[in-house]
């Protein structure tokens, strides 16, 4: 069930003319806006007092038989509507099934402005109006937190850590070394500021370099759970504002990541590797450090890259190359396979041979 009460604070029914609003759409001529919608719904599931959408055009069979009042699709998709449903005709159909979502669930975990008796929080610690802070979380000396932020149940907030406003801190999250901007949510169990990994090599075994640096984290960033993101060594790891980072992500550190990257669960980035504005690594892609991917480059799913990546391009594959260049390079392999290796030409017996 979407949005289930139990767990989702929710509002609704809400005119019509506020969903479309929402969505960016207008209301199509004749259609009355203060008809009341009940809550938003899957295609297969919705009732004719629920609001829908179509991004993808392999789920128009849904489409064609859903039950749903109204229905958010491109205007090139209307014709595909069954009669009687409304029409939103947006650009970007499940951009607006976003903002509809908000409106109908609209962030609860902000504002509450309540701190847990069982939470432990430094008396040198600043904590803006409108900060919640969740039993068992700890909040360490000096640090500052910006109103109607959020720390989740056992979270471990450093010395002297700045949390900007309406921040989100998962439950068992810790955050150290880091100064974090406005809007910025850490997901439950995300490690942020430990130790990057540095040593040296000395006549008695390894021997640990400080790590001195710090965590950026611009502002509205998303950072899924458990992921670890290292403090720099000598400089800082900085994470762009608007990135989005996956689950059980590893970023080393002096890292650098530019605005709106997008980073896929199981990702690694190793140290002192920056990466452009707008970057896509997919899952469990690999990057060796000290190199640069250019703005907007994207990286397939395991594509180990060991050297620059141009701007604007597509890699893949291990070591990464061209995705061009790599999708020729499986099609001889396979060719090779199903030829037995004879680059599909006659052996010496099929030509008269011995």
């Amino acid at each position: 069930m979407l949005g289930d009460r139990r767990f989702f604070a929710g509002r609704g029914p809400l005119p019509l003319a506020d969903v479309a609003r929402a969505a960016g759409a207008a209301l199509p001529e004749g259609v009355d806006g203060t008809r009341l919608i009940r809550r938003p719904a899957p295609l297969d599931a919705a009732g004719p007092d629920e609001v829908s959408f179509l991004e993808n055009a392999r789920y128009a069979p849904a489409l064609a038989t859903s039950r749903a009042g109204v229905c958010l699709v491109r205007a090139a998709d209307a014709a595909k509507v069954p009669p009687g449903m409304v029409v939103l005709a947006c650009e970007q159909p499940y951009l607006g099934w976003a903002r509809v979502l908000t409106l109908f669930f609209p962030s609860a975990e902000l504002g509450q402005g309540s701190i847990s008796p069982r939470a432990v929080v430094d008396p040198s610690a600043l904590l803006g109006p409108g900060v919640t802070v969740r039993a068992g979380a700890v909040i360490g000396p000096r640090a500052a937190i910006g109103a109607g932020s959020v720390i989740g149940e056992n979270a471990a907030i450093g010395e002297a850590v700045v949390i900007g406003r309406g921040c989100v801190i998962g439950a068992l999250a810790s955050v150290s070394h880091a100064i974090l901007g406005d809007r910025v949510e850490i997901g439950p169990g995300a490690r942020i500021g430990h130790a990057g990994f540095g040593f040296a090599p000395g006549p008695a075994g390894f021997e640990t370099v400080p790590q001195l640096g710090r965590v950026l984290i611009g502002d509205g960033a998303d950072i899924g759970a458990n992921t670890t993101i290292d403090r720099g060594s000598g400089q800082d790891t900085i994470v762009g504002a608007g990135c989005r980072i996956d689950n059980l992500v590893q970023i080393g550190h002096n890292v650098r990541l530019g605005r709106r990257c997008v980073i896929v669960a199981q990702a690694g980035i190793s140290g002192s590797t920056i990466l452009g504005d707008g970057v896509m690594l997919g899952g469990q892609a690999g990057l060796v450090g000290h190199i640069t991917v250019g703005a907007g480059a994207r990286i397939g799913a395991q594509g180990g890259v060991m050297a620059d990546v141009p701007a604007g391009a597509d890699y893949m594959g291990s070591p990464a190359q061209p995705a061009r260049k790599a999708m020729r390079a499986i099609a001889v392999l396979n060719r090779l396979a199903e030829t037995g290796g004879r680059g599909g030409m006659a052996s010496g017996k099929d030509k008269g041979g011995p």
